[in-house]
Protein backbone atom coordinates (compact mmCIF):
# COMPACT_ATOMS: atom_id res chain seq x y z
CA UNK A 1 0.00 0.00 0.00
CA UNK A 2 2.90 2.41 0.82
CA UNK A 3 4.95 1.71 -2.53
CA UNK A 4 1.57 2.70 -4.34
CA UNK A 5 1.50 6.00 -2.54
CA UNK A 6 5.00 6.46 -3.18
CA UNK A 7 4.46 6.42 -6.69
CA UNK A 8 1.05 9.01 -6.65
CA UNK A 9 3.19 11.16 -4.28
CA UNK A 10 6.23 11.20 -6.93
CA UNK A 11 4.05 12.07 -10.16
CA UNK A 12 2.16 14.31 -8.32
CA UNK A 13 5.06 17.11 -7.95
CA UNK A 14 6.25 16.08 -11.38
CA UNK A 15 4.96 14.75 -14.49
CA UNK A 16 1.63 13.67 -13.04
CA UNK A 17 1.06 17.44 -12.27
CA UNK A 18 2.34 17.93 -15.82
CA UNK A 19 -0.12 15.51 -17.30
CA UNK A 20 -3.58 17.30 -15.45
CA UNK A 21 -1.89 20.64 -16.58
CA UNK A 22 -1.37 19.47 -20.05
CA UNK A 23 -5.05 18.02 -20.40
CA UNK A 24 -6.63 21.32 -19.35
CA UNK A 25 -4.50 23.19 -21.71
CA UNK A 26 -5.35 20.79 -24.53
CA UNK A 27 -9.21 21.94 -23.92
CA UNK A 28 -8.32 25.36 -23.22
CA UNK A 29 -6.88 25.22 -27.46
CA UNK A 30 -9.77 22.68 -28.36
CA UNK A 31 -12.55 24.93 -27.06
CA UNK A 32 -10.87 28.30 -28.31
CA UNK A 33 -12.06 29.92 -31.66
CA UNK A 34 -8.83 28.53 -34.00
CA UNK A 35 -8.29 25.10 -34.90
CA UNK A 36 -5.39 23.50 -33.71
CA UNK A 37 -2.98 24.41 -36.08
CA UNK A 38 -3.29 27.55 -36.25
CA UNK A 39 -2.12 27.54 -32.30
CA UNK A 40 1.32 27.32 -31.32
CA UNK A 41 3.21 26.37 -28.27
CA UNK A 42 6.87 27.91 -27.27
CA UNK A 43 9.05 24.65 -25.27
CA UNK A 44 11.84 27.15 -24.46
CA UNK A 45 11.43 30.81 -24.09
CA UNK A 46 12.69 33.76 -22.70
CA UNK A 47 11.63 34.74 -19.06
CA UNK A 48 13.14 37.67 -18.91
CA UNK A 49 12.22 39.75 -22.15
CA UNK A 50 15.80 42.19 -22.48
CA UNK A 51 17.50 41.28 -19.46
CA UNK A 52 19.76 38.73 -21.37
CA UNK A 53 21.75 38.36 -17.49
CA UNK A 54 18.68 37.85 -15.32
CA UNK A 55 17.12 35.44 -18.07
CA UNK A 56 20.08 33.15 -17.96
CA UNK A 57 19.70 33.10 -14.18
CA UNK A 58 16.28 32.21 -14.63
CA UNK A 59 16.28 29.30 -17.18
CA UNK A 60 18.74 27.97 -14.79
CA UNK A 61 16.88 28.10 -12.09
CA UNK A 62 13.59 26.17 -13.91
CA UNK A 63 15.63 23.81 -15.26
CA UNK A 64 17.46 22.49 -11.45
CA UNK A 65 13.74 22.56 -10.40
CA UNK A 66 12.50 20.51 -13.07
CA UNK A 67 15.25 18.25 -12.87
CA UNK A 68 14.34 17.62 -8.77
CA UNK A 69 11.92 14.83 -8.51
CA UNK A 70 15.31 12.64 -10.46
CA UNK A 71 16.92 13.02 -6.91
CA UNK A 72 14.10 12.23 -5.00
CA UNK A 73 13.32 9.33 -7.28
CA UNK A 74 17.15 7.64 -6.89
CA UNK A 75 16.77 8.60 -3.13
CA UNK A 76 13.58 6.49 -2.48
CA UNK A 77 14.90 3.49 -4.71
CA UNK A 78 18.03 3.52 -2.76
CA UNK A 79 16.16 3.66 0.52
CA UNK A 80 14.30 0.77 -0.27
CA UNK A 81 17.73 -1.28 -1.07
CA UNK A 82 18.06 -0.53 -5.03
CA UNK A 83 19.70 2.44 -5.80
CA UNK A 84 20.24 4.17 -9.50
CA UNK A 85 22.12 1.02 -10.78
CA UNK A 86 18.76 -1.27 -10.12
CA UNK A 87 17.52 0.95 -13.26
CA UNK A 88 20.49 1.25 -15.41
CA UNK A 89 21.93 4.88 -14.56
CA UNK A 90 25.94 4.03 -14.22
CA UNK A 91 28.98 4.34 -16.19
CA UNK A 92 29.50 0.28 -16.67
CA UNK A 93 28.53 0.39 -20.19
CA UNK A 94 29.76 3.52 -21.33
CA UNK A 95 30.10 2.56 -25.07
CA UNK A 96 27.18 0.21 -25.66
CA UNK A 97 24.65 3.11 -23.86
CA UNK A 98 25.68 5.47 -26.20
CA UNK A 99 25.73 3.62 -29.22
CA UNK A 100 21.58 2.18 -28.32
CA UNK A 101 20.79 5.55 -27.58
CA UNK A 102 22.22 7.15 -30.44
CA UNK A 103 20.42 4.21 -32.59
CA UNK A 104 17.16 5.06 -30.85
CA UNK A 105 17.68 8.65 -31.38
CA UNK A 106 18.00 8.50 -35.07
CA UNK A 107 15.00 5.73 -35.71
CA UNK A 108 12.87 7.43 -33.21
CA UNK A 109 13.65 11.03 -34.00
CA UNK A 110 13.02 10.69 -37.84
CA UNK A 111 9.99 8.68 -37.69
CA UNK A 112 9.13 11.32 -34.42
CA UNK A 113 9.23 14.52 -36.77
CA UNK A 114 7.48 12.76 -39.77
CA UNK A 115 4.79 11.92 -37.05
CA UNK A 116 4.46 15.22 -35.81
CA UNK A 117 4.51 16.56 -39.23
CA UNK A 118 1.48 14.08 -40.56
CA UNK A 119 -0.43 15.06 -37.57
CA UNK A 120 -0.02 19.31 -38.11
CA UNK A 121 -1.14 19.14 -41.77
CA UNK A 122 -4.18 17.11 -40.48
CA UNK A 123 -5.32 19.47 -37.65
CA UNK A 124 -4.78 17.57 -34.67
CA UNK A 125 -1.67 19.21 -33.13
CA UNK A 126 -0.37 22.56 -32.05
CA UNK A 127 2.40 24.63 -33.86
CA UNK A 128 5.43 23.33 -31.72
CA UNK A 129 8.12 26.26 -31.90
CA UNK A 130 11.02 24.14 -30.13
CA UNK A 131 12.53 27.25 -29.00
CA UNK A 132 12.48 31.01 -28.92
CA UNK A 133 15.39 32.27 -26.98
CA UNK A 134 17.17 35.37 -27.46
CA UNK A 135 20.61 35.45 -29.66
CA UNK A 136 22.80 35.86 -27.01
CA UNK A 137 25.56 33.94 -26.24
CA UNK A 138 24.16 30.91 -23.66
CA UNK A 139 21.42 30.29 -25.86
CA UNK A 140 22.43 27.08 -27.16
CA UNK A 141 24.27 25.76 -23.71
CA UNK A 142 21.16 26.70 -22.10
CA UNK A 143 18.95 24.42 -25.18
CA UNK A 144 21.62 21.61 -24.48
CA UNK A 145 20.75 22.02 -20.78
CA UNK A 146 16.95 21.71 -21.03
CA UNK A 147 17.43 18.47 -24.04
CA UNK A 148 19.21 16.81 -20.74
CA UNK A 149 17.19 17.75 -17.90
CA UNK A 150 14.03 16.69 -20.30
CA UNK A 151 15.72 13.33 -20.77
CA UNK A 152 16.58 12.45 -17.51
CA UNK A 153 13.33 13.30 -16.08
CA UNK A 154 11.18 11.83 -18.40
CA UNK A 155 13.60 8.55 -18.62
CA UNK A 156 14.39 7.94 -14.63
CA UNK A 157 11.02 8.93 -13.56
CA UNK A 158 8.78 7.34 -16.55
CA UNK A 159 10.82 4.62 -17.83
CA UNK A 160 12.67 3.47 -14.95
CA UNK A 161 11.53 4.48 -11.48
CA UNK A 162 8.12 3.50 -12.83
CA UNK A 163 8.15 0.63 -14.09
CA UNK A 164 10.77 -1.29 -11.49
CA UNK A 165 8.28 -0.08 -9.12
CA UNK A 166 5.20 -1.37 -11.07
CA UNK A 167 7.18 -4.95 -11.18
CA UNK A 168 7.43 -4.95 -7.34
CA UNK A 169 3.62 -4.16 -7.03
CA UNK A 170 3.20 -7.06 -9.79
CA UNK A 171 2.01 -5.43 -12.29
CA UNK A 172 2.12 -7.32 -15.63
CA UNK A 173 4.67 -6.33 -18.02
CA UNK A 174 2.46 -5.04 -20.86
CA UNK A 175 -0.11 -3.71 -18.41
CA UNK A 176 2.96 -1.24 -17.14
CA UNK A 177 4.47 -0.34 -20.46
CA UNK A 178 0.78 0.68 -21.26
CA UNK A 179 0.98 2.84 -18.00
CA UNK A 180 4.26 4.28 -18.07
CA UNK A 181 3.33 5.14 -22.36
CA UNK A 182 0.02 6.51 -21.31
CA UNK A 183 1.12 8.74 -18.33
CA UNK A 184 4.37 10.37 -20.82
CA UNK A 185 1.98 10.51 -23.89
CA UNK A 186 -0.54 12.88 -20.85
CA UNK A 187 1.84 15.51 -20.02
CA UNK A 188 2.80 15.88 -23.60
CA UNK A 189 -1.11 16.81 -24.75
CA UNK A 190 -0.44 20.09 -24.42
CA UNK A 191 1.35 20.10 -28.24
CA UNK A 192 -2.38 18.45 -29.30
CA UNK A 193 -3.18 14.91 -29.74
CA UNK A 194 -0.08 14.39 -32.23
CA UNK A 195 2.07 14.89 -29.27
CA UNK A 196 -0.02 12.45 -27.39
CA UNK A 197 0.46 9.31 -29.94
CA UNK A 198 3.53 10.08 -30.62
CA UNK A 199 4.76 10.00 -27.04
CA UNK A 200 2.81 7.47 -26.40
CA UNK A 201 4.17 5.20 -29.42
CA UNK A 202 7.77 6.72 -27.87
CA UNK A 203 6.74 4.89 -24.34
CA UNK A 204 5.98 1.59 -25.84
CA UNK A 205 9.32 1.25 -27.58
CA UNK A 206 11.48 2.49 -24.67
CA UNK A 207 9.43 0.74 -21.62
CA UNK A 208 10.00 -2.80 -23.74
CA UNK A 209 13.66 -2.00 -24.39
CA UNK A 210 13.71 -1.50 -20.28
CA UNK A 211 12.40 -4.24 -19.34
CA UNK A 212 15.02 -6.12 -21.44
CA UNK A 213 18.27 -4.10 -20.79
CA UNK A 214 16.96 -3.11 -17.45
CA UNK A 215 19.48 -0.07 -18.13
CA UNK A 216 17.86 3.16 -18.71
CA UNK A 217 20.80 5.03 -19.48
CA UNK A 218 20.47 4.32 -23.54
CA UNK A 219 16.87 6.19 -22.94
CA UNK A 220 18.38 9.08 -21.33
CA UNK A 221 20.83 9.53 -23.80
CA UNK A 222 18.43 8.86 -27.11
CA UNK A 223 15.99 11.25 -25.52
CA UNK A 224 18.62 13.66 -24.98
CA UNK A 225 20.05 13.65 -28.70
CA UNK A 226 16.59 14.15 -29.94
CA UNK A 227 15.60 17.33 -28.19
CA UNK A 228 18.73 18.85 -28.40
CA UNK A 229 18.64 18.27 -32.26
CA UNK A 230 15.14 19.30 -32.43
CA UNK A 231 15.73 22.67 -30.53
CA UNK A 232 18.97 23.02 -32.17
CA UNK A 233 18.12 22.51 -35.01
CA UNK A 234 14.81 24.69 -34.82
CA UNK A 235 16.95 27.85 -34.05
CA UNK A 236 19.10 27.18 -37.10
CA UNK A 237 16.67 26.57 -39.13
CA UNK A 238 13.87 28.97 -38.91
CA UNK A 239 13.12 31.63 -41.36
CA UNK A 240 15.27 28.90 -43.81
CA UNK A 241 12.10 26.18 -43.86
CA UNK A 242 8.92 27.01 -44.77
CA UNK A 243 7.28 25.04 -42.86
CA UNK A 244 8.81 26.28 -39.62
CA UNK A 245 7.29 29.74 -38.05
Amino acid sequence: MLLRWEIVAVFAVSLGASGVYAFVSLMGSLTARHALSSQSVTLNGSQAPGRPLLDLFLQLVSLASAAAPVILAFYLLARSGDGAKSIGVDLTQPLRDFLRGAALAALIGGSGLGLYFIAYKSGIALNVVAENEPDVWWRYPVLLLSALQNGLLEEVLVTGYLLTRLRRLGVRPEYAIAISATLRGSYHLYQGFGGFLGNAVMGVIFGALFLRWRRVTPMIIAHTLIDAVAFIGYALLVGHVSWLM
